[in-house]
């Protein structure tokens, strides 16, 4: 866990925007695929939201 927040910490606003968004975007493509049909591994929506919520908050906590 403390190594993904360093990782996190070592980026800069801009790569942390892009990554928002990137994981956004899987986020919702995998949301459209398990309303389908159930996902092999849904935990994997649960830790996407996680680490979204942990960019975010490094972004806020650089405000």
């Amino acid at each position: 866990m403390k190594s993904v927040n360093k990782d996190i910490r070592s980026l800069s606003s801009d790569q942390i925007l892009a990554k928002v968004k990137v994981d956004k975007e899987i986020l919702a493509k995998l949301k459209f695929a398990h309303a389908i049909s159930p996902l092999e591994n849904p935990m994997r929506m649960k830790f996407l939201r996680k680490d979204i919520a942990r960019l975010l908050t490094e972004l806020n906590t650089r405000q």
